[in-house]
């Protein structure tokens, strides 16, 4: 494997975490860091290169590796939480480990043994890795134009992505491209490799600095042994798309948490009661303290099934049956739903109960329903509520997708 790395691998000093109890320590610490300057960030697009180095040196981006190759191999409950701390502190920050992880259980699902051995200890020696799949232009998210074909010992990657997150801040880009059987692999590649380019021009107005801008593919050569089946991890139950789906539940935790956070203290330090109210301070009005236990409520709600979804998705991993991937399916679904309707409501009441003088550009506070909005967007939870419908009520089982 050492042949397909065209780089001078950075060495980088990276901490070998011990529990899933230090692990969420360590979210914890970095979150609070983060969030000092996350505001910043967000109003002049600085891009976390520092933070991301921290978050590699910190050991957290290794906690999936699994325990046959040296890793930690937390509880997806805990993936999913330490993911929610991290958003919560930063957004962006948050997202941006997401395509890593789902890369690494792709890893785990269909790679080789060589490849297992040869990248996992790549991801516990710092290495991070960038998503190169989605494309603007074709008729559904599910399709591709990005090419790889047969050349040599070897393959070559044609082709142009949108939406890549990550891979700004990645030492691998990894690309989702259709073979001549138009099946979908997953590629290696170090960035910086001859043909690719990457294109810092993610405009959206919300998650401003996760890097999801343009990697276009020209010509670019790929070993045969740093090409992964993709494919096959959708022919046959697996967890690949839970474990994508719960990390974004996580974000969308994060961000509805750090809405309610500073809700509560804007109501309790600056707004002012309505005058019908006939009480003292904003935070003893009886509409407002409803609001606030109905957001705090939905919260806890949405934090539990995060964590029953996590525990399912464990099981099925460990033993990949049918109904077993099913059942996780269809809680991680319900998660998501969830998470998304609270990361909406939750950054949308802090203005609705901290009034006019909140919205101010200076604040920033716009920056949650921001990213609550472009976050929530990455799979309709309008089709989740299908999918859990049309399983309960027609026995229909989900479909086997990187979005379920």
């Amino acid at each position: 494997m050492e042949n397909i790395v065209r780089l001078k691998q950075e060495k980088r000093e990276v901490h070998v975490i011990q529990s899933d109890d230090e692990a969420l320590d360590i979210a914890k610490r970095l979150s609070a860091d983060f969030a000092k300057t996350a505001s910043a960030r967000d109003l002049d697009r600085t891009l976390p290169f520092d933070e991301l180095d921290a978050l590699s040196q910190s050991g957290l981006l290794a906690i999936t590796v699994p325990s046959e190759y040296g890793g930690l191999d937390v509880s997806n409950a805990v993936l999913a939480e330490i993911t929610a701390i991290l958003a919560e502190g930063d957004a962006s920050i948050g997202q941006i480990p997401q395509n890593h992880f789902y890369i690494l259980e792709a890893l785990r699902t269909d790679g080789s043994e060589e490849q297992k051995r040869y990248f996992f200890e790549r991801v516990l020696a710092g290495d991070r890795f960038g998503n190169a799949l989605s494309e603007k232009g074709t008729k559904t998210v599910g399709q591709y134009n990005t090419r790889i074909s047969r050349e040599g010992l070897g393959y070559r990657i044609n082709g142009r992505k949108f939406y890549s997150t990550g891979v700004l801040f990645a030492d691998w880009v990894t690309v989702f491209a259709v073979d001549a059987e138009d099946r979908l692999t997953m590629s290696f590649v170090a960035k910086g490799a001859e043909g690719i380019e990457i294109v810092d021009d993610w405009d959206g107005f919300g998650q401003r600095t996760t890097g999801s801008g343009t990697t276009i593919l020209n010509n670019v050569y790929v070993n045969a042994d740093a090409v992964v089946h993709h494919h096959k991890g959708f022919e046959r139950p697996s967890t690949i798309g839970s474990v994508g789906q719960i990390i974004h539940a996580g974000v969308d935790l994060g961000i509805a948490r750090a809405a309610f956070g500073e809700t509560l203290i804007f109501v309790k330090t600056q707004a002012r009661p309505w005058m019908d109210s006939g009480v003292e301070r904003a935070s003893d009005d009886p509409l407002t303290i409803t609001k606030i236990g109905q957001i705090a409520i939905r919260l806890e709600a949405a934090s539990a099934m995060v964590e029953r979804a996590g525990r399912k998705v464990d099981l099925a991993q460990i033993d990949p049956t049918e109904a077993k991937v099913v059942d996780a399916t269809l809680a991680v679904a319900a998660a998501k739903v969830l998470t998304t309707e609270i990361a909406l409501e939750a950054s949308s009441t802090l203005f609705e109960l901290a009034g006019t003088s909140s919205t101010r550009i200076g604040l920033n506070l716009d920056r949650h329903w921001r990213n609550a909005r472009t976050h929530t967007l990455h799979d309709p939870v309008r089709w989740k509520y299908h999918v859990v419908g049309n399983y309960h009520l027609n026995d229909v089982r989900p479909p086997k997708n990187g979005a379920l």
